[in-house]
């Protein structure tokens, strides 16, 4: 029979208290996330043990575990709360041949840069590479490779957790599974409690950051994973890597009309999964396919990004597709070049280097590609900075509007996932939404997900209010699709995401969320307010 209890054991390390900040002028560096929602903070504090991190939690009333602050839904935004950063959380453990040990405080690029050293990889990194491991675990992040990895769930191999009663879990994943009945027992320093399981039907899409997980005999890590830092603080994380690093050759491709866009998006995923099905050496590996808008591509030029990425689309595009093929990593620069520069050869050699560009050479001819190969880590550069700085253009204008037009502005943004084969609805759905409302939005994502992130440009506060109404909508039509309104970024303390959590699951299921954060943490100390609003 499965086992479904798990003792807990005293935190380690020094069991004195952790120095907290009150300076306002220290605090303002941590009153906002992402989302560029001012808040407030009674006290930051950085505990560098499990045991100053309980120290903090029993002296406490209110705490937000933060990470690097990253969160695009205000999920790592004070509210009067002590900010316990974990900052100081920053060691590499272990890098192992198919796992790595990591502290939570690690950022991805250094993550990243560790394993490049020891030939290995991490695949489902989300784009912003200064995020903290302990924030991706918390949020079961994902990114522009989730196609072919899948999200952070799937890699997460052990955590150590602190949970709000100081207490401390070491979860393995495979140890601990929920009982038939629908619960866990964990074994606290005060007592056993019973954990339940919620009942609620999550929906079958690549990418979900809705609130805690919940199926039949599900194993207890996945509790934590992605519970927004509402159930306990995550101190160490292990997690399975990619053994060989590939190398990765970058295709921009814009195309002037979307349908054809989608069309061949759709293709490239067909032909990379008969790739990984075949275990073709030669077939066409594509682990990503990203896209952005005719107004994401407007804006490029109206902040000049196109000038300093060096970058060129023709006018009126309206779709591009910025496509990630993965290759061995023994291929050269100069073997990149020479496949690419036969590819429209009779004779040229079937590689997957020469399907791919035959296939874009098709689509939209090969000349109107930027192409960025292994070995050239500049152009690469180039190409990735176009996909960063669009997101980036659309905050710095939500920040002058916040600014110079209305104090209350805020990002009202969407996260939405559909099956693919629904994504052109869920598409028309926007357009009807957006244009009736005359609001002006510009759309990235992930496209070979079906992960898109409408932005709204606000020129007022009455543009945010209404755009607030449009993502309610759209969301709701996600769910009808068969998808879900909240996939990559979390709900934290967005009102209208966690109105969309309560649309995917009912109020039942929102009680059902409470059930198991009033076990676990009946004072509701640990982020309150995150996910769902405090009792």
């Amino acid at each position: 029979m499965p086992n479904h209890r798990i003792e807990a054991r005293p935190p380690r390390g020094a069991p004195h208290a952790p120095v907290r900040i009150t300076d306002p002028d220290r605090l303002r560096s941590v009153v906002e996330d992402a989302a560029h929602v001012a808040g407030s903070a009674s006290a930051l504090v950085a505990p560098s043990t499990e045991a100053e991190i309980a120290d903090v939690l029993h002296s406490s009333t209110a705490v937000l575990p933060i990470g690097a602050q990253s969160s695009l839904t205000g999920g790592a935004t004070p509210r009067g709360d002590v900010v316990l950063s974990t900052s100081l959380f920053n060691r590499i453990i272990e890098i192992g041949a198919d796992r790595v040990q990591v502290q939570a405080g690690v950022t991805l690029a250094d993550l990243d840069a560790a394993l490049a050293g020891a030939g290995r990889y991490y695949p489902p990194a989300p784009t912003f590479t200064g995020a903290f491991v302990g924030g991706t675990v918390a949020t079961n992040a994902a990114g522009a490779a989730t196609f072919k990895y899948g999200a952070t769930r799937g890699w997460v191999e052990a955590i150590t957790v602190v949970l709000p009663t100081g207490d401390v879990l070491d979860i393995d994943r495979g140890a601990v599974h929920a009982h038939a009945d629908g619960y866990f027992e964990l074994i606290l320093g005060s007592g056993t409690v019973r954990v339940p399981v919620p009942r609620y039907r999550m929906p079958d899409v690549p990418k979900l950051s809705a609130g805690y997980f919940a199926a039949p005999g599900m194993d207890l890590i996945d509790l934590f994973i992605g519970a927004e830092g509402t159930l306990g603080v995550v101190v160490d994380v292990t997690l399975r890597i990619v053994a060989h690093r590939p190398a990765w050759c970058l295709f921009f491709v814009p195309f002037a009309d979307r349908r054809a866009g989608l069309a061949f998006a759709r293709k490239l995923r067909e032909a990379a999964k008969e790739t990984w099905s075949l275990h073709d050496p030669d077939g066409v590996d594509i682990s990503a396919i990203e896209h952005m808008d005719a107004r994401c591509l407007e804006l490029a030029r109206e902040d000049g990004i196109d000038r300093r990425t060096g970058m060129t689309w023709p006018d009126r595009s309206a779709i591009a597709l910025l496509i990630t093929l993965e290759l061995s990593s023994a291929i050269t620069r100069e073997q990149a070049f020479e496949e690419i520069g036969r590819a429209r050869e009779r004779r040229a050699p079937d590689t997957p280097l020469t399907r791919l560009c035959r296939a874009l050479d098709e689509a939209v001819g090969i000349d109107d590609v930027q192409i960025a190969v292994p070995g050239d880590p500049a152009r690469m550069a180039q190409l990735l900075a176009l996909r960063e700085e669009v997101p980036a253009s659309v905050n710095s204008r939500i920040g002058r509007a916040k600014q110079d037009i209305d104090s209350r502005i805020e990002k009202t943004a969407g996260d939405m996932i559909v099956p693919f084969d629904r994504l052109e609805e869920l598409l028309a759905c926007y357009e009807r939404e957006f244009e009736r409302r005359r609001l002006d939005v510009a759309v990235w994502g992930h496209v070979s997900d079906g992960n898109l992130h409408p932005n709204v440009l606000p020129r007022s506060f009455a543009d945010v209010e209404s755009g607030r109404a449009a993502m309610l909508e759209v969301g709701r039509e996600a769910i009808r699709l068969g998808g879900s309104p909240l996939a990559e970024h979390g709900v934290g303390r967005n009102r209208v995401k966690q109105k969309l959590l309560e649309a995917l699951y009912g109020r039942a299921g929102i009680d059902e969320m409470r059930a198991v954060k009033r076990t676990l943490d009946p004072g509701w100390k640990l982020a309150p307010g995150v996910l769902f609003p405090p009792e």
